[in-house]
């Protein structure tokens, strides 16, 4: 067998997920930034390009190791290490396939719905259903319950404090000069923190509590004076309306901007790892000679592949999710924008740091659910939302039938 080739075509899928990641999942992540028009999509694609690169360097390992051995055990292929390569080459095919049609007919799907159960397609072919860590899987499960749900939450509980605090006051202007630097810094705090103890691990690195605390609050410093300093400028430069709610939506433009950077980062530390575990536990079978080994170092060159691909992705195909996100669940303000993508981004970051492959997709629609929520029932377009749940439904099984398909083709054909 070929090596080299099976070197290559796993590099090609690989890359090709990551490319359909881009276009479908990270086109959520930035979607409601756009959407609320507070960032350009050139702007979106340069945030993505910087920030989906550090999340998928600092804090992908976890997630990587749960997809590379968690769902399957790569000791089950002990005789036929080959088996596992093609069945990883099925299931990266087999999932880009599927969020390729899924970004063509607008659906926001889930990328991790979609590699699990090609996963678990193609090892109940190979080594049966009695292999497969159900026990694992359905905690994976129960993360794609929990996440919307606690972002949901937390997007509510954000907006209504916005609310509260600054939009239902008689001067939301001066109410917002004081709220939102205290909304940067702990959010900006936590982001890093979560970041330190949970996403450095898988690289080695060890930090404790007291270090991480003392240079997230350092972080989160320079991030809010560096708010407060932008909200002056509005105040110096800007006509206030008599209202003043022009000059508290560009405030919560500045934080969205913010809040865009933490939800690329959360979105590399988490779904990057859906196109590069398979590919980890591909190029480990080729590097050993076909012997099956321990978790070794995830390669440098294979994050980067990751990296570039969902930034290309998002730039050449994640227009048409982006509209679906940004406009169509319901409407979007700068303020609505900044509850929702704070929300996200530390449920699913926490979700990366201990391991769980958790579905930004579903956890950003949560979020925008309880944004919803917070101001009526009324505000939400419930046929989009059930057209979003019912493709979510089809989504874990249309992978798995895929990845079943791809396995039998290519077995017959490379073997």
């Amino acid at each position: 067998m070929d090596h080299l080739f099976l070197f290559i075509l796993a590099i090609v899928s690989s890359f090709l997920m990551s490319w359909a990641i881009g276009a479908n999942d990270v086109a959520n992540a930035m979607g409601t930034s756009v959407g609320s028009k507070t960032i350009s999509m050139r702007q979106a694609i340069v945030i993505a390009a910087i920030f989906e690169a550090l999340g998928a360097f600092s804090a992908s390992g976890q997630v990587t190791q749960t997809l590379r051995q968690g769902i399957v055990s790569p000791h089950h292929f002990v005789d036929d290490p080959f088996v596992l390569v093609f069945g990883m080459l099925s299931a990266l095919f087999a999932s880009a396939t599927w969020l390729i049609l899924a970004t063509y007919r607008g659906w926001p799907v889930s990328t991790t719905h979609t590699i699990i159960g090609a996963i678990v397609g193609f090892a109940m072919v190979t080594v049966g259903p009695s292999q497969i860590n159900w026990s694992l899987a359905s905690d994976v499960v129960m993360s794609w319950v929990f996440t919307p749900l606690l972002s949901a939450i937390g997007a509510f509980l954000l907006f209504k404090s916005i609310y509260f605090f600054v939009l239902a006051r008689k001067k939301p202007d001066q109410a917002a000069i004081i709220c939102l630097p205290i909304y940067v810094f702990f959010s900006v705090m936590v982001t890093v923190l979560i970041t330190l103890l949970q996403g450095l691990k898988p690289l080695g690195f060890n930090i404790s509590l007291s270090q991480a605390t003392l240079f997230s609050f350092f972080i989160a410093l320079v991030a809010t004076v560096s708010v407060f300093l932008s909200i002056k400028n509005i105040v110096d430069n800007d006509q206030m309306d008599p209202f003043h709610f022009n000059f508290v939506e560009r405030s919560f433009g500045v934080l969205t901007v913010f809040t865009a950077c933490s939800m690329a980062f959360a979105h590399g530390s988490n779904d990057v790892a859906n196109a590069i575990g398979p590919l980890a536990a591909i190029v480990d079978i080729l590097n050993h000679q076909q012997h099956l080994v321990e978790a070794a170092p995830i390669p440098i060159w294979i994050v980067t592949l990751g990296s570039v691909g969902v930034v290309l992705g998002l730039a050449m195909y994640g227009y048409r999710i982006m509209d679906t996100v940004g406009s169509k669940i319901t409407t979007l303000t700068p303020s609505r924008s900044f509850s929702a993508q704070m929300s996200t981004a530390i449920v699913v970051i926490l979700s990366s740091g201990f391991g769980f492959p958790v579905s930004t997709t579903q956890t950003l629609v949560g979020a925008l659910l309880g944004v919803g929520f917070a101001r009526g029932i009324s505000a939400l377009n419930l046929n989009v939302v059930r057209s979003i749940f019912s493709s979510w439904l089809i989504t874990l099984p249309c992978g798995a039938l895929l990845s079943i398909s791809y396995y039998f083709i290519l077995s017959w054909g490379l073997r």
